[in-house]
């Protein structure tokens, strides 16, 4: 028997002002023990979890047992700015990498350490626009290998998520850049609806999780469907995107990306236990009202509605998995 796979999921998705109540309150009644923390209102505004306050963290630490919730990852926005301090047309934001480090990794680690978390989610930085990614693959690596040393000096384990318009944007740059940092805290997350905006077909869209076998840590489970499909987009207008779906009924073909996941999920699973991690997560953001560059809305009933899907998918392809149970709320 496969150990089952542990669901996780964006909370301030299933939120429609973000508040903090409504994200726990959402969760514990769609059956989810674990959630990704990224945008939140703990009392005093909507903030991204790096810009939390202590007495908000703690706060919200009491509130998130009394949910019977734990935190998978801190949905940093780590590695979403310029590698290059020039003037693209982009509004990217450019920051000296040594205060990077300093300031925003050291911060990115303190909010998993204060939430319990040994998962942090980032990305590979924005090459300069009209530059191909591959020609910045020795800068993204040094830079990338320094935030990898900085997590496992903490304990912890920084995942790169491959993502339009960034460096790592499929699975082959990707591995490409896990190879080359060779390092054993900085894994790599799939997420098929990042792939199929860019263009890939279902086909495409499986060789390049494939590609990304060897560093995997865990997939992000969202859907889309392009009506109009143009094929290969150099550069993705992420403010346009409106079709994401649910994972059983998109382009991303992700049956058969997760059949093969059954297979590999043995070995995940001890790649995954080894960093300290209570096991594989599947990490849901689904978009399906609407996403963007740094987040996503699908409200209480389009996340269960995702929730649903994705679980359609794991029955069919025989994936096990766990929401809480009878004796889960009487314990």
């Amino acid at each position: 028997m496969t150990t089952p796979i542990l669901l996780s999921g964006f909370a301030d998705e299933a939120a429609n002002e973000k508040q903090a109540v409504q994200q726990y309150s959402a969760f514990a009644a769609l059956g989810m023990k674990y959630y990704s923390i990224r945008f939140v209102d703990a009392g005093d505004g909507i903030k991204n979890v790096m810009l939390l306050g202590d007495a908000e963290i703690e706060h919200l630490v009491k509130m998130q047992s009394d949910y019977g919730l734990s935190v998978s990852s801190i949905g940093s926005p780590i590695g979403k700015v310029k590698l290059l301090d020039v003037d693209d047309g982009t509004a990217n934001k450019f920051i000296p990498f040594e205060q990077y480090l300093r300031e925003d990794v050291a911060t990115a680690c303190d909010r998993a350490e204060a939430f319990g978390a040994k998962l942090i989610r980032g990305f590979s930085f924005y090459h300069p626009r009209d530059t191909k990614p591959a020609d910045h693959l020795d800068q993204v690596c040094d830079q990338l290998g320094q935030i990898a040393e900085a997590c496992d000096k903490r304990g912890l384990t920084f995942g790169l998520e491959v993502e339009a318009n960034l460096v790592g944007q499929t699975g082959e740059l990707l591995q490409q850049i896990a190879d080359k940092v060779n390092h054993d805290a900085m894994l790599t997350i799939f997420d098929a609806a990042n792939i199929v905006t860019q263009g890939f077909t279902a086909d495409e869209t499986y060789a390049e999780y494939v590609k990304m076998k060897p560093s995997l840590g865990w997939l992000h489970i969202k859907d889309y469907h392009d009506p109009s499909p143009t094929g290969r987009i150099e550069h993705v207008d992420e403010a346009s995107l409106d079709n994401f779906v649910p994972a059983d009924i998109g382009d991303s073909g992700h049956e058969a990306i997760l059949r093969d996941f059954k297979d590999f999920l043995p070995e995940l699973q001890t790649r995954m236990t080894a960093r300290g991690v209570p096991g594989v997560f599947l990490d849901l953001e689904p978009h399906v009202k609407g996403g963007g560059q740094f987040g996503g809305f699908s409200g209480p009933d389009g996340f269960g509605v995702a929730l649903r899907g994705l679980c359609r998918v794991l029955d069919y392809v025989g994936i096990p998995y766990e929401l809480r149970s009878f004796a889960d709320i009487k314990a």
